[in-house]
Order: structure tokens, then C-alpha cells, then sequence
């Protein structure tokens, strides 16, 4: 039998089982900071004459409970009729939990029933959650900051090398939603759990590390259902967000024009309408932090048809943008304009190359997506030895990234059709990354996925500046045909526009 006693002394909830068997859900525990607990306190009775088990301790961290006393009855003896039973208490003990890196908890030795009766609980908590307090100070986290637990799962399908890039990848976005990581969780799995995406040893493993270092945010690295979302929300207690959710946040921060908040907000609301079930209800999410900014914040209570009326409106919206945007393409192919559009992996340097090219002051930042809203400006490029010049329209269009989220895809159309009906490409390339091959194959993957194939592309290699010669002379072979410049640096950027306007000459004749 357990029983769960509040700080006021009150019993608050009687089982007949084993802590493990009798935990108060995580929803339904009261949800404090990080250097609180839970206020509850279980005393809990065994047959067995043992210290507590480990299931019954990482239900206490779980729980988060203030203590946990186990009283060992022995000589107990049921009756085969009548029922009922008789024994005494030989030992008992108290276990707490302990803000230490190594340990989650400490056990006192036997003691007996009168000491625990004279034990001063109230003093006991005030003593952990000064601790819990300390730690907490210590590890110099901003109030408002995401404090993010991140949980990595790699299945059979993926590679270590691609495995550990996307990791690193994510603590990027964390970093660029506002978030920080504080501690990474991986699982190896031959395919991800239908139910949980992990299986339940990781799940309470997860917890208990969100536990210890006051998290109040789990990201996982891959796409999680709906379903799966709330199962994890439902046992861990902790909001839970996927990698798309994150991507999407980034967004709702980084739109300015009124055409790129359309965007995101049909893109959110897509992503959301699924989820719905159980949000607001048994967890409110609207506290702010990653995954609930932008326009989708207020929209978590309303009803699911009047969020099918907003996104059908603000598709009708996209439409009209795309529609508004064709006719732009067509006036400026009237003009016989060459169209050349910037493409490639976030945070590859597009927005600086602009930038330098044009003497324009394009955002720029060393971030996931810095810059969302694409940007057209007037280029002029050598169309002949003889030193004639043409002029030509740069476009800077958003960064690709591996997986990139199909909400994104579908609502952000209309800027992606910039990259179709370009004449040409420039594929910029980071080549100080570690993963520049993975992010080759990211951008060519998504280019042929579009609805129309867009033109001839010329691949780049940006920041030369800050790689080895070693580094240097494998990308000049493995790509013979590329242009390798430093945008920053400024460094062979005659040369690059001499092969634009070669590309631009055979693909656009004038």
C-alpha cells in the first residue's frame, strides 16, 4: 500500500501497490521551477524486508516527490478465510533525492519508526531545494531561455557520421530558436518505437535527466507524430517539441514581411491542426518558449473548423502572392532581365555574397536561417572578353535544410518558385563545414523535388578562407568545374562573375 501526503499533512491519493505501480501521473503533479519539488511526500509498505528497489526510487525522481519512506512489514501472515493480516514494521527507510551530477538520490541506513516520526520534513525539503537552487545559479542560464534536454535516436537507416551532423545541426536551431542544451540523450534503435519513439527504460531515463538539470523543454531530433508528441508529453510531463517544430519557431521570429509572416503562419497552423487533440486541455502551452510563437500561439484553444477556415483563407492568400509573383517574372522576362537566384544550405553565406556583390545590407548573422524573405537586387556581369557588361537580377531565396519540413515546403511555395524560374543557379557551399558533402546532396535532393526542374547551376564553394589546403584540393577535385570564393574576404569574386556571366550568355543569349 502507498500512501501520498501533502506538505500540509493531508493524505492526497491511497494505493494498493507498489510506488511504480501507484505514481501520481506526471500531468496531474503540481508544476513548479527547477529548484522546487513536488510538495509530496510517499510512505509506502513492502513484504519483503529490502532497501527501496530502483523502480521505487525512479519513481520518487520522477515524481519529483520530497521523500520517500518505505516501511518493511515482516512476520505477516494472511489467513485463508476471512482475510486480514498481521505482522509488524522491523525496519524502514527514507530516501530523498539529491541535486548531485552522479547521483539522483541518496538512502538512509534502517531506522526505526520513531525516528522517522521525529524526522522534520519540512526542514529536510527546505535543505534540497536550497541545493536544487545553488545548482540551478551555477549553471548560468537566463530566466528566459528554453533550458533544452535534446534526444537523439539513430536507427538502422542512418549513418553515425550523418547521425552526429544532425545532432549538432539541432543544437544550431535550439541555439537559433533561443534555446540552450543542456544535456544530449541518444538511443540506438533498429526503428523508432511506434508509440514513444524510444522505449520506456529511455523514457524514464529522460525524465529523470530533465529532472536533474531543471529542463523545461525536450527536442527530439527527428519527426514526431501526433500521437507520439502526446504520449511523450503524457509520461515525461515536460513539454515535448520535434525538429520541424523547431524550424518552424526560427521562422515565426525571423518573417518581416507581411508575404513571409503569411507564410509561416500557414505553415504552423498545417502543422498544427493534427496535433490538437490534448493541447491546451490537459497541458497548456501557451507560456511562450520554442514552439508556441507566431501566429499559431493564440490559435492552440480554437476550435479545429475555424482553423480549417484560416488555413483555406490563407492558402487563397498564397495563392494570390504566387500569382503576384509570376506576373513580376513575366514583366521582367519582358524586359529580357536574366534571373539568377541564390540557393543552398542555411547559413552557407548567401545573404553576405549578396551583399558584396551589390553593395546591399541584406541581413546577415552567423545563424540558421538569419535571413527569410528573399531579396532581389541588380547585378552586373561580363558578357565578353571584350568587357561588356549585362545586367542581371540576384536573387537571395531562403536557406535549404536536410529534411526540410513538407508545412514548409506546401506554404512556402511561392518564394521556392523564385529558385524554378530563375535562369540559372548559383549553389553556394560552405566548404569550411564538416558536413558540406551531406549539405551538397540536401540542396540537390530538394532542387529535384520541385514541381518544375529549375535551370543550370553553378556550384560554389563560400569561405575558403577558413579551410586547409587539404580540405581545399579534395573539393577541387571531386568538383573541377566549381568556383571556390570568400564572400567576406572577398576573395575571387572577378572570377565568379566572369563565370555567371558565361553561364548567363549560354543560357539567356542577348
Amino acid at each position: 500500500m502507498s500512501v501520498y501526503i501533502n506538505r500540509r499533512g493531508q493524505i492526497i491519493r491511497l494505493g494498493v501497490g507498489t510506488p511504480r505501480q501507484t505514481q501520481i501521473p506526471p500531468l496531474e503533479l503540481p508544476r513548479y521551477g527547477a529548484e522546487r519539488l513536488s510538495g509530496i511526500r510517499c510512505i509506502s509498505t513492502q513484504l519483503k524486508p529490502e532497501i527501496p528497489s530502483e523502480s521505487a526510487l525512479t519513481s520518487m525522481a520522477l515524481q519529483r516527490l520530497d521523500a520517500l519512506v518505505i516501511l518493511n512489514i515482516t512476520g505477516s501472515g494472511f489467513q485463508k478465510r476471512g482475510g486480514g493480516a498481521t505482522g509488524y514494521i522491523q525496519d524502514t527507510y527514507l530516501a530523498h533525492l539529491v541535486p548531485h551530477p552522479e547521483i539522483n538520490w541518496t538512502i538512509s541506513p534502517p531506522l526505526s519508526l520513531d525516528a522517522v516520526s521525529d524526522q522534520d520534513f519540512l526542514d529536510l525539503v527546505d535543505g534540497i531545494e536550497s541545493e536544487y537552487a545553488r545548482d540551478i545559479a551555477n549553471q548560468n542560464v537566463a530566466d528566459e531561455i528554453d533550458r533544452v534536454l535534446l534526444v537523439g535516436v539513430k536507427t538502422d537507416y542512418v549513418t553515425t557520421q550523418r547521425f552526429n551532423d544532425g545532432l549538432e545541426e539541432l543544437v544550431r536551431l535550439v541555439e537559433t530558436a533561443g534555446g540552450e542544451v543542456l544535456q544530449t540523450v541518444q538511443q540506438k534503435r533498429s526503428k523508432p518505437h511506434p508509440q514513444t519513439v524510444v522505449g520506456e527504460g529511455k523514457i524514464q531515463e529522460i525524465a529523470l535527466a530533465a529532472q536533474k538539470i531543471g529542463a523545461n523543454l525536450i527536442v527530439f531530433d527527428c519527426n514526431l507524430s501526433p500521437s507520439q508528441g502526446r504520449n511523450l508529453e503524457t509520461q515525461i510531463g515536460i513539454r515535448v517539441v520535434d525538429r520541424t517544430e523547431v524550424i518552424l519557431d526560427i521562422f515565426a521570429q525571423r518573417a518581416q514581411s507581411g508575404a513571409g509572416k503569411l507564410q509561416v503562419e500557414l505553415a504552423q497552423l498545417e502543422y498544427m491542426l493534427p496535433r490538437l487533440t490534448g493541447r491546451g486541455l490537459a497541458m497548456s502551452r501557451q507560456g511562450g518558449g520554442i514552439g508556441t510563437r507566431g501566429p499559431g500561439e493564440t490559435k492552440l484553444e480554437t476550435e479545429r473548423r475555424t482553423i480549417q477556415k484560416r488555413i483555406s483563407r490563407l492558402q487563397q492568400d498564397v495563392n494570390q502572392l504566387q500569382a503576384h509573383r509570376s506576373r513580376l517574372r513575366q514583366q521582367r522576362q519582358h524586359h529580357d532581365v536574366p534571373s539568377v537566384a541564390l540557393v543552398g544550405y542555411t547559413n552557407a553565406g548567401k545573404s553576405t555574397l549578396l551583399n558584396t556583390l551589390t553593395n546591399s545590407e541584406v541581413y546577415i548573422a552567423d545563424q540558421l536561417f538569419a535571413t527569410l524573405d528573399p531579396t532581389t537586387r541588380r547585378f552586373n556581369v561580363p558578357t565578353s572578353n571584350t568587357g561588356e557588361q549585362r545586367q542581371i537580377l540576384l536573387t537571395d531565396t531562403v536557406g535549404f535544410i536536410h529534411e526540410l519540413p513538407p508545412p514548409l515546403m506546401d506554404a512556402f511555395r511561392a518564394t521556392l518558385e523564385e529558385v524554378t524560374e530563375a535562369d540559372a543557379l548559383i549553389h553556394l557551399i560552405d566548404l569550411s563545414h564538416p558536413a558540406w558533402h551531406s549539405h551538397i546532396r540536401s540542396v540537390m535532393g530538394i532542387l529535384s523535388e520541385m514541381p518544375i526542374a529549375p535551370g543550370p547551376s553553378l556550384i560554389v564553394f563560400n569561405k575558403i578562407d577558413r579551410v586547409d589546403g587539404e580540405r581545399l584540393a579534395q573539393a577541387e577535385e571531386e568538383f573541377p568545374n566549381a568556383v571556390f570564393i570568400s564572400a567576406s574576404e572577398r576573395l575571387s569574386l572577378e572570377t565568379l562573375r566572369q563565370r555567371v556571366g558565361q553561364l548567363i550568355a549560354y543560357t539567356v543569349p542577348a
